[in-house]
């Protein structure tokens, strides 16, 4: 099996980088005529720099505002706008399905595509696939693209002032990267290139994790007051790039597949993608036998964080039978990364990991609480 490692062209990041927007299109040749994608509240932001560095540059521009969800209905919505305006190249502004959304526009339309999240809740960015949702939320699809974008320009000052939770959200998606590339290595399974990992590849993951143990406390802190800081910026790396480059070039498992198995139960369609991934990651722990400590380790984090644990944080106050094997049965669908792991899996695995994990979160919880005076 080829060893395979795929990135974006171009990835620019830092405070006020919204502004060199314009520079850093130019300098791709990729500026003629944008369409740019994005979600009211990124507009009402942002639209205000677009309006001046692109009359500045004497560049026309687009506008149409995203609908809410990365599904089939909404692509098609925002082709038939490219094809009106004529547009050049697709310019990505929001959160992580605004920007999935884009990607599949300009790939159906053989355009340059330009990402810049608003959010650092997932590794969507840096991606060559969109993952694609019914219009009610549940998980359908991935489409796979045959590059990755032309430029992600990620404005620190920007995600800075989003909400803390966007955030925690994305360290929940960036904290499986190490773990599911490991198994992915462990097994000699392909990563989602349909090649080997390379070393880079497993490096990055590495770090991925090492970081987010490092800074990710810190991070949230910053967040919660509007400010910019080193520990901030690590972390905005982290949930972009390195678990984008992580993710991608090293491989999938089990934890993304349970979130996508976690879809089918309406009461976790309020949660961010990553918020189910972090519990997944610890699903698949469980389901690999790791030791106690590695185990005690990931839920220290995503305590301390603000990640959750159990089942009841995700909205699932009950898991009756039937929701359990629908879960298991869709983390294990044809195609599934949950069939990267190095041995068999059966529903009933699935299932038994799952309600382990929620045990463990619950008693990790517990043991945690102050004890009374």
């Amino acid at each position: 099996m080829l060893k395979i490692f795929c990135s974006p062209s171009r990835y620019v990041q830092g405070r006020d980088a919204s502004r060199e927007l314009v520079r850093e299109m130019v300098k791709l040749g990729i500026a003629k005529c944008p369409l740019i994608i994005t979600g009211l509240r990124a507009r009402q932001d942002i639209e205000p720099v677009w309006i001046d560095i692109f009359g500045a540059a004497n560049i026309d521009f687009s506008v149409v505002e995203f609908g809410g969800e990365c599904c089939a209905s909404e692509i098609d919505r925002c082709t038939q706008e490219a094809r009106r305006t004529q547009a050049g190249c697709i310019v990505g502004v929001g959160g992580g399905k605004a920007l999935d959304t884009a990607r599949a526009v300009a790939n159906g339309l053989g355009l340059p595509v330009v990402c810049c999240p608003t959010i650092a809740a997932s590794d969507a960015p840096c991606s060559a696939l969109s993952v694609v949702y019914t219009a009610a939320g549940v998980f359908e699809q991935c489409l796979f693209y045959k590059r990755n974008p032309d430029l992600v320009l990620v404005d620190t000052r920007v995600i800075a002032r989003a909400p803390v939770r966007y955030l925690i959200a994305g360290m929940g998606d960036a904290l499986a990267t190490w773990f599911e590339a490991e198994t992915v290595q462990r097994a000699s399974r392909p990563n989602v290139l349909g090649g080997g990992g390379t070393l880079a590849a497993m490096a990055i993951a590495r770090l991925c994790y090492q970081t987010l143990l490092r800074d990710g406390e810190a991070a949230v802190a910053a967040v919660r007051v509007g400010a910019v800081t080193p520990a901030l910026e690590r972390i905005i790396e982290t949930n972009i790039l390195l678990s984008g480059l992580g993710f991608e070039s090293g491989g999938l498992a089990v934890a993304h597949a349970l979130h996508n198995g976690l879809t089918v139960v309406p009461e976790t369609h309020r949660c961010l993608h990553g918020e189910k991934v972090a519990f997944g990651t610890l699903v698949q722990l469980v389901l690999e036998g790791r030791d106690l400590a590695e185990i005690e380790e990931v839920m220290r984090f995503c305590a301390a964080v603000g990640l959750p644990l159990t089942l009841q944080a995700l909205g699932i106050e009950t898991l009756s039978p039937e929701q359990a094997r629908m879960i298991a049965e869709r983390t294990l669908a044809p195609g599934e990364s949950s069939h990267h792991e190095p041995f068999e899996l059966t529903w009933v695995a699935i299932k038994d990991a799952l309600l382990a994990a929620d045990a463990l979160g619950r008693d990790f919880l517990a043991a945690s609480q102050p004890k009374p005076a």
